[in-house]
């Protein structure tokens, strides 16, 4: 029997020091794992603690060797599997610059309406849009802007934050 390939998401709190991002992901690429996603801020300041939230696919067995192998990591303080915790938001933030004119120029107002994206720069044939939501929601909007006139698009990558009171 084949094992299924899970998407999860995982937390990491880590010293912000140099040398820590490349660490977490030499862990990857050293045992052959594949990052989807990866967003590293800082979160606390006066203890110079960062957050990195990444998204990785993987067997069951392979996701529980992730997160063992993270949590030995000597600048890491604590790894959380925000996928297997329960409820969550997860939301990534896009800017999508769409070229066009005339019709294709008012579908894409449109359609930005909808998706509730707002422009945070307009030419006579040209527009850049934002848009905060989940990552079905980005890549269906970019999907649709496809067919209007996509010129580029840059992504944050996801941000994730289980549900409740608990913290890190």
């Amino acid at each position: 029997m084949e094992e299924m390939i899970e998407r999860h998401t995982i937390a990491v709190l880590v010293d912000n020091e140099p040398g820590v991002l490349a660490r977490v992901i030499g862990l990857f690429s050293g045992r052959g794992y594949n990052i989807e996603s990866l967003t590293v801020a800082e979160v606390d300041n006066a203890s110079h603690l960062s957050r990195i939230t990444l998204v990785t696919s993987g067997t069951r067995m392979i996701v529980e060797q992730i997160k063992a192998q993270l949590d030995r990591l000597v600048p890491v303080h604590r790894v959380r599997d925000l996928t297997d915790e329960g409820p969550r938001v997860e939301r990534e933030l896009a800017l999508i610059k769409v070229a066009g004119t005339g019709e294709r120029r008012i579908e894409a107002l449109r359609l930005a309406d909808i998706f509730k994206a707002d422009v945070v720069d307009a030419t006579l044939t040209s527009f850049i849009f934002e848009l905060t939501g989940t990552t079905q929601q980005v890549e269906e909007f970019i999907g649709l802007m496809s067919q209007l006139g996509l010129v580029e698009t840059s992504r944050t990558g996801v941000l994730a934050m289980s549900k409740g009171p608990a913290g890190f």
